[in-house]
C-alpha cells in the first residue's frame, strides 16, 4: 500500500478525461485509543484497520485505482483512477464505492468511520494530500449535515400528515357527528397549517441556512401552543394510558411563534409519553420571570443517565432505551431553542424519570402596549404572573 508521497506522485500520472475522484475515509477512534490505552493498542487496531481496508478495496475498486495509508495515521484514501463506468458516473460511482469501503471497515472493525470524497482535474498541479483529505472530509460532513435535515424533514412532516389522514379518514365515517366530528375536522385543519408553516420554518433553522445572522425575532401564545399540543398527544398518551397534566392558562408569550413552540413541546411530550411508565404520568409546568419563560416537561421513566445528557441532543443519536425514536426530535429542540436565543437542559425529574427544561425569552403581545406620561409605549412585564396563573396555579388533567 502506498505512502502519500507516492499516491499523489501516480494521481499526478493519471491519464484521464474527466476529474478523479479521491476517497477518503478517517477512522477517530485510532487516536482515542492511542490516548486512552497507548500508542501500541492504537498500532494494533491500525493494523487490523489496514487488512480491513485492503480487503475492502479489493472487493470494490478496478486494479488500476489508486490507495494509500501512512504509517501512524488514521486516514486511508483512494483515487478511482480507471476509467469510470457511465458517461457521468463519478459522482455515483465516488459515493457507492465510498460508503461500501467504508461500511466494511466499520462492521470489521466495529468503530465510526469518517468519509468524503473529493475531486482533482487531471495533468493539473496537485494540492498537498493533507489538503485534498480535508477537502474530501469536509465534503462529507457536510453531505451528512444536509441528509440529517432532509430526514429531520420528513419525520417532522409525516407526523402530522398522518394526523391529518386518521382524523379525515375518521370524518368521512358517517358514524362520527356533531361536536366530536367539527372538533376532527379542526384538528385537520390545524395541522395543515402547522405544517405549511413548518416547511417554512425547518428551512430558516435548517444547516442549509444561508444568511449567518439571527433570524428575526417572533412571538407567540404559550396557550395556543399548549392546546395544539395538548389537541396533538391526546391519542398517543391514551394508547399508553398516560395520564397527561398540563398548566392552567398563563397569557404567556415567547419569543418564538406558535408553530415552532407547538413543535418542540410536542417533541418534548411525546418523547416523556415514549420513555415513561405505561400507564404512567407526564407533568407540563411553565413559570416565568420578567424576562424568560421556562417550560418543564417530567415523567416518569427510567430517565436519562448522565452520560447521555448531552448526547441525546445530537442528530441521529438516541440514548439506551427500548422506546422508538429516529434521534431526531431532540436534536430539532435544541436547534430552534438555541436559535430564539434560549436553552434546553435534561436532568432528574421529581417523578422519578427524565426533566427537560426549556428557558426561552419572553416576548409581549402586540396588542398590550400601555401609554407612558414621556409618549412612550410598553407592557406590563410581569402582567400574566399577576394574576397568579403561572406560579402556583392548579394543574389541568385530561
Amino acid at each position: 500500500m502506498a505512502g502519500g508521497a507516492a499516491f499523489l506522485a501516480r494521481l499526478q500520472r493519471v491519464d484521464a478525461v474527466d476529474a478523479v475522484p479521491v476517497l477518503a475515509i478517517r477512522l477517530p477512534e485510532l487516536e482515542r485509543v492511542a490516548w486512552r490505552r497507548g500508542v501500541r493498542a492504537a498500532r494494533l487496531l491500525e493494523r487490523r484497520a489496514v487488512a480491513a481496508f485492503g480487503t475492502a478495496v479489493a472487493r470494490v475498486l478496478r486494479a488500476e485505482d489508486l490507495v494509500a495509508h501512512e504509517r501512524g495515521s488514521d486516514v486511508f484514501v483512494c483515487a478511482l483512477a480507471a476509467p469510470m463506468r457511465g458517461e457521468t458516473g463519478a459522482p455515483s460511482d465516488a459515493r457507492a464505492a465510498l460508503a461500501r469501503i467504508a461500511a466494511a471497515m466499520e462492521a470489521a472493525l466495529r468503530v465510526r468511520a469518517e468519509a468524503g470524497w473529493t475531486s482533482v482535474e487531471p495533468r493539473q498541479a496537485l494540492p498537498p494530500l493533507e489538503t485534498l483529505i480535508e477537502r474530501a472530509l469536509a465534503r462529507g460532513a457536510q453531505e451528512r449535515e444536509r441528509f440529517g435535515f432532509f430526514s429531520a424533514l420528513g419525520h417532522e412532516l409525516r407526523t402530522p400528515l398522518a394526523a391529518i389522514r386518521g382524523y379525515l379518514e375518521t370524518v368521512l365515517d358517517e358514524a362520527v357527528e356533531g361536536e366530536q366530528r367539527r372538533r376532527f375536522v379542526r384538528i385537520a385543519y390545524h395541522e395543515t397549517v402547522r405544517m405549511s408553516r413548518l416547511v417554512e420554518g425547518m428551512f430558516e433553522i435548517s444547516l442549509l441556512d444561508l444568511h449567518g445572522g439571527a433570524p428575526a425575532r417572533a412571538g407567540g401564545s404559550l396557550d395556543a401552543a399548549l392546546d395544539a399540543t395538548r389537541d396533538a398527544v391526546e391519542t398517543t398518551a391514551s394508547r399508553r394510558g398516560t395520564t397527561l397534566v398540563f398548566p392552567a392558562p398563563t397569557a404567556l408569550h415567547v419569543a418564538l411563534d406558535a408553530d415552532r413552540l407547538t413543535l418542540l413541546l410536542r417533541n418534548l411530550v411525546e418523547n416523556a409519553i415514549a420513555h415513561g411508565r405505561p400507564a404512567g404520568r407526564v407533568e407540563l409546568r411553565a413559570d416565568a420571570s420578567a424576562r424568560t419563560v421556562r417550560l418543564v416537561v417530567e415523567d416518569d421513566g427510567p430517565g436519562v443517565p448522565p452520560g447521555e445528557r448531552e448526547r441525546i441532543f445530537a442528530l441521529g443519536e438516541r440514548g439506551t432505551t427500548h422506546a422508538g425514536g429516529s434521534g431526531i426530535g431532540l436534536a430539532l429542540v435544541r436547534l430552534m431553542v438555541e436559535r430564539a436565543g434560549g436553552r434546553v437542559s435534561v436532568g432528574e425529574a421529581s417523578l422519578g424519570g427524565a426533566r427537560f427544561t426549556l428557558t426561552l425569552p419572553r416576548s409581549l403581545p402586540a396588542a398590550a402596549p400601555m401609554a407612558t406620561g414621556d409618549g412612550r409605549a410598553y407592557a406590563e412585564p410581569d402582567g400574566a404572573l399577576g394574576r397568579g396563573a403561572a406560579r402556583g396555579a392548579p394543574a389541568v388533567r385530561r
